[in-house]
């Protein structure tokens, strides 16, 4: 296990501050606000810590309010909204300075046996022979507003090994693609097998770039190119199978609608096996400078 994962454990190790509330702490991220994917992993940590140990978390729907300032401290309050016999469900608000910056209801559910089906795997290539982010990242510096952007993303994306299958979005600025993207990932070292520790890292990485389809679809590049400003808006999560985390997952993710200042991903995570784990609907602003 790298340092930079064993960083981002420490940061989803909430200290238990009263009874069903939390504090957590936030790293330097790539905008001057909290990473969105940090604080809904938190979130979702604070809530987890609630529930009893057999309950593996089926599902997450949560806003984003405010941004997070990275130098204070994050308090999470945990509402225990129902604890059922086979259903668990949680309510998590983060403040910081006396302000609610993100709301999250999860829920989470005791193993049973069911019907069972899924949508098939998409093709794609083995992670292993596509490029990681040190050796994808530097060859488009020319496209970012700031020398220092190729670093600070290499740094944010030490703990996960993120691997994209075709350029991204700030690699073909200008010309507009099929709204899709497909990135895999797994993180830079083994993990526990706490079910939850894998759910909470799915959630921090699913934040990362479910956006992107948004902005192939017209050309863009990103916040880092400045040919757009944005922030996420909400965000679902719905975890169907068992998965681990620091094991290879594709995660397959498209854009049906941008309209209004707003763009729509959803996307599907998969196993390397081929098993679909998680499915994943985010709004975002997205605007264009004037």
């Amino acid at each position: 296990m790298n340092q930079a994962l064993e960083s981002l454990l420490d940061l989803l190790d909430l200290e238990r501050i009263e009874q069903d509330i939390f504090r957590g702490l936030s790293r330097s991220a790539v905008v001057p606000r909290v990473f969105g994917g940090q604080v809904a992993a938190q979130a979702l940590v604070a809530a987890g810590r609630t529930v009893p140990g057999e309950r593996t978390a089926h599902s997450l729907h949560a806003y984003f309010l405010r941004p997070g300032d990275p130098g204070a401290p994050i308090v999470y309050t945990v509402d225990r909204i129902r604890d059922g016999r086979s259903f668990t469900t949680r309510r998590v608000v983060a403040v910081q300075h006396g302000q609610p910056i993100f709301h999250l209801s999860a829920s989470f559910q005791t193993y049973e046996e069911g019907l069972d089906h899924q949508t098939a795997m998409p093709d794609a290539p083995d992670p292993e022979t596509l490029p990681t982010a040190a050796e994808m990242l530097p060859r488009y510096a020319d496209r970012f507003l700031e020398p220092g952007v190729v670093d600070r993303l290499i740094e944010a994306r030490a703990a996960v090994d993120l691997r994209y299958v075709d350029a991204p979005p700030f690699g073909t600025v200008g010309t507009p693609r099929e709204p899709r993207s497909q990135v895999w990932f797994r993180t830079n070292g083994k993990l526990a097998d706490a079910p939850l520790l894998h759910v909470c890292l799915a959630t921090y990485v699913s934040d990362m770039t479910l956006l992107d389809s948004v902005l192939l679809a017209h050309g863009r590049g990103g916040w880092a190119v400045g040919d757009v400003v944005g922030a996420s808006l909400d965000h679902a999560m719905w975890f169907h199978r068992p998965f681990r985390a620091d094991e290879w997952l594709l995660y397959d993710q498209e854009s049906p609608s941008s309209s209004g200042g707003r763009g729509l991903g959803q996307a599907r995570i998969y196993t390397q096996d081929g098993q679909l784990a998680v499915t994943v609907i985010q709004e975002g602003v997205i605007r264009v400078p004037r």
